[in-house]
């Protein structure tokens, strides 16, 4: 497929979709922003740093959330990946680590430096998140909570633009939420020959059981490498 233009569908939410079809159309390929699913930021919402040691976001919705609710800058910040990374330290953050992993990795990273953390760990984030980064910190003996910021619902799609979207060449997918609405899509119009291309094996579950031409995911979960997929048509 190399060197052929193709039509790669981004699935992922705003403002995160925008961004990543810059991304793609500079690889020469044709995006379509079609999100299927939405963030809503929750509203009344008291962020209560007492306490807290240090952030960890496991998505760059959740440093955005918290950066619009606190004007807070001076905690320790872990992220899950490099493009959660990048949104801290572009949100004002000084002191920003990065897991390059998935939420047990984030987990592993935070409690290999328990001795520096005096205090909990806040976890800001969706109302289902994608993993349980608190109860996998509590394991490792770091005392953690959650602070719920916003929810991602999917986004409904009509018959007709479903019809349209199908016909890709690769669905891009950031999420496992997004996967479960993807297949919920292909349910009911099947499109066997679309490429599902997951940034890491956990996004790509939720297709399992849906036909498909291929569901693939990089070796690491990053948005660079997951771009890297697009061309060589596994």
């Amino acid at each position: 497929m190399a060197g052929r233009r193709l039509r790669i569908w981004i699935t992922r939410a705003q403002p995160g979709a925008d961004a990543t079809a810059e991304r793609v159309r500079a690889l020469g390929h044709e995006a379509i922003v079609a999100p299927l699913l939405a963030v809503r930021t929750l509203d009344d919402v008291d962020i209560d740093l007492a306490g807290v040691a240090a952030l960890a976001f496991t998505s760059a919705n959740g440093v955005r959330a918290f950066a619009d609710k606190s004007g807070d800058r001076s905690l320790k910040v872990f992220a899950v990946g490099a493009a959660t990374a990048q949104a801290a330290r572009s949100a004002g953050f000084r002191s920003v680590l990065s897991a390059d992993g998935d939420v047990d990795a984030l987990a592993e990273g935070i409690a290999v430096r328990r001795g520096e953390l005096k205090g909990v760990v806040l976890h800001p984030g969706a109302a289902e998140p994608a993993g349980d980064l608190a109860g996998a910190l509590e394991k490792h003996g770091v005392p953690a909570r959650r602070l719920v910021l916003y929810e991602t619902g999917p986004v409904a799609i009509s018959a007709s633009e479903a019809q349209m979207l199908i016909k890709a060449d690769a669905a891009l997918l950031h999420s496992p939420r997004a996967a479960q609405v993807l297949a919920k899509v292909l349910k009911a119009h099947p499109a066997p020959q679309l490429r599902a291309l997951g940034l890491s094996k956990a996004v790509i579950k939720p297709l399992t059981r849906t036909p498909l031409a291929a569901r693939v995911f990089p070796p690491f979960p990053l948005e660079a490498a997951l771009l890297n997929l697009i061309d060589r048509g596994a």
